[in-house]
């Protein structure tokens, strides 16, 4: 008869917030770390990317990461920094797609860190990075390729990824526990079904925990078309020669932006205008998109005999610094796509800032705005917003459209929970704040013999389909 062992899970991060995720799974002699992500966001959750981790990073067998957003693989230099010697394990195109992440991020690090020294705004002194391209440089060497649906065994452990239908290689992870007899899932952040660029996500397997994510559990995505939603958004400011700004994730959302326009275009339903996509970091990953442009990873809106070009013959790159400051000097009507996807630094600051002020202008919202970011205060009709220092008055234009989001509304989320073989024994949310996650755990009443909020630290042992709050 197996040997039954002990088996908790820790929740130090995405819990009671959106982003820094990071949940510890212990079981017998083995320990992973299911995603190392930033927080983002207000103040106080960003300064918690600089505590301590209240585990031992040496001690962790290995990290099992569901995507590449920052949010997910963010603190993974600083983890490999404090201790942390084993393998990260990933699908092919995540580990692809977090090299440009973490590489880019590490520059933004020390970037920012050298801009509030010389300009003397901040607070510390020096200004430091959270972690550096060297730090960034060392943590790569320790990813390791697992293709969806493989199996892969570590000690009282067998993992396999699916396809989470999020963004390119992003992946719902199930961990089976063969002494415990015991299965838990980690949808990661979960894709929309019947959404362009991605596949629907695989099915839920069997499992008897099942760690979901909620960010858009209290509401639904706007039913109307996405290519109707851009025409209606972009075709005033285009026809007053004005210049709109996509502030876009460099991760899924800026190349399909990019190709939906390119294909409205194409199509005469919007005026044919320059498409600058200025972020180096989005550059790279359309690159890497189109080397992974097959059946298995993108659905029949690139593969198809009526899919668009993922690059569109009016899109120019812009990779230098150079190259960006020339748009400074373009009159509209264009359209600019750079990231950050919520204001929180990068090149699409300075093109904010020098856009702002124009009425003729549209600053176009295209993905999720954390708490506490300059996203969320466009969107919550900021007249003023602080930028480098300096505070920056808005009078253009501000539209958002959340239909662009890679995120399962919470219909979608519980359609997605009911493909499983059976209900598991205990749901607990993650990834959303308090309104959202209480709003699916009534939405998913009685799909789970328990529905769980876990509060940041948290942790509970898992038996039989149940669990105990340990702490």
């Amino acid at each position: 008869m197996p040997t039954v062992t002990m088996t908790s899970i820790a929740f130090h991060g995405a819990a009671g917030t959106v982003t820094g995720s990071r949940f510890l799974l212990e079981s017998g002699e083995t320990s992973v770390l299911v995603d190392c992500g930033q927080f983002q966001g207000l103040k106080p959750l960003r300064l918690r990317n600089w505590d301590k981790p209240p585990f031992n990073p040496g001690e962790l067998n290995a990290v099992l990461l569901t995507h590449a957003h920052i949010d997910h693989s963010g603190m993974l230099p600083r983890l490999v920094k404090e201790g942390f010697r084993g393998p990260i394990y990933t699908t092919p195109a995540t580990a692809d797609l977090a090299r440009i992440l973490l590489l880019d991020a590490a520059r933004i690090q020390e970037e920012d860190a050298e801009y509030a020294n010389r300009k003397g705004y901040s607070k510390h002194h020096p200004a430091l990075p959270l972690f550096t391209v060297t730090d960034a440089e060392r943590t790569l060497k320790r990813f390791e390729d697992v293709p969806y649906g493989r199996r892969l065994a570590l000690p009282d452990m067998q993992c396999t990824f699916h396809n989470a239908g999020h963004i390119l290689g992003s992946a719902h992870v199930e961990v089976r526990l063969p002494q415990d007899r015991h299965t838990v899932v980690f949808s990661g952040d979960l894709g929309r079904y019947g959404a362009p660029l991605h596949r629907d996500p695989d099915p839920l397997p069997a499992c008897d925990t099942l760690v979901l994510e909620s960010t858009y559990g209290d509401r639904e995505h706007q039913n109307e078309h996405l290519d109707q939603q851009l025409v209606n958004a972009l075709t005033e400011t285009l026809h007053r020669g004005g210049t709109v700004l996509i502030p876009s994730f460099a991760v899924a959302r800026a190349q399909l932006v990019t190709m939906l326009i390119g294909r409205l275009i194409g199509e005469g339903r919007l005026p044919r205008v320059p498409i600058h996509m200025d972020s180096p970091m989005a550059v790279d990953v359309t690159d890497v998109y189109r080397q992974y442009a097959n059946e298995i990873h993108l659905d029949e809106d690139v593969t198809g005999a009526r899919g668009g070009p993922l690059v569109p013959s009016m899109l120019t790159f812009h990779r230098s610094v150079e190259e960006s400051r020339r748009l400074n000097d373009l009159k509209g009507p264009r359209i600019i796509i750079s990231s950050s996807g919520m204001l929180t630094g990068g090149r699409v600051l300075h093109h904010l800032r020098r856009l702002a002020g124009n009425q003729a202008n549209l600053i176009l919202l295209v993905g999720y705005q954390a708490a506490g970011t300059r996203g969320r205060a466009l969107l919550q009709g900021a007249r003023s917003i602080r930028i480098h220092g300096g505070n920056v008055d808005i009078s253009c234009q501000v539209r958002s459209l959340d239909g662009f989001s890679a995120h399962a509304d919470r219909n979608e989320l519980a359609r997605w929970v009911q493909t499983a073989p059976a209900k598991p024994g205990t749901i607990f949310l993650v990834h959303g704040e308090p309104d959202a996650s209480k709003a699916l755990g009534e939405r998913l009443a009685g799909s789970a013999g328990a529905v769980t909020v876990p509060g940041l630290g948290q942790r509970f042992l898992l038996n039989g389909g149940r669990s105990w709050r340990l702490d």
